[in-house]
């Protein structure tokens, strides 16, 4: 699964600067549009022990359950481990700063879209 346009959420990762990290949240958009999340990742134990198997891939993961993981990440980030912390620091201090950049991102998108 894959952002095609840049993305301004806290768990999406800074833009276009990114440091590569280990954290416990899982589930995070990286600079080519990438989108890690347990369910999308091999069925094995995680080498770092964040995930165990049964939390990642398996048969009975459908396009609905996969979409219902990317809303959740979207709409509930867990922004004391962000992986963009200008984004996280905003989403839980100024949430009115931060949907004026998300828009701002989601303008320039647009307006990218058509060059």
């Amino acid at each position: 699964m894959k952002f095609e346009t840049p993305l301004y959420h806290p768990n999406g990762t800074p833009i276009p600067w990114y440091q590569p990290r280990l954290h416990a949240d899982t589930q995070v958009v990286y600079p080519n549009g990438e989108v890690c999340i347990s369910i999308l990742h091999p069925p094995e134990d995680d080498q770092y022990g964040y995930e165990k198997a049964s939390e990642r891939w398996s048969p009975v993961q459908s396009p609905e359950t996969i979409l219902l993981s990317v809303i959740s990440m979207l709409g509930s980030p867990n922004d004391e481990s962000a992986a963009n912390i200008e984004a996280g620091k905003l989403w839980r201090e100024d949430r009115k700063e931060f949907k004026k950049r998300v828009r701002r991102c989601v303008r320039d998108s647009i307006e990218n879209a058509w060059e």
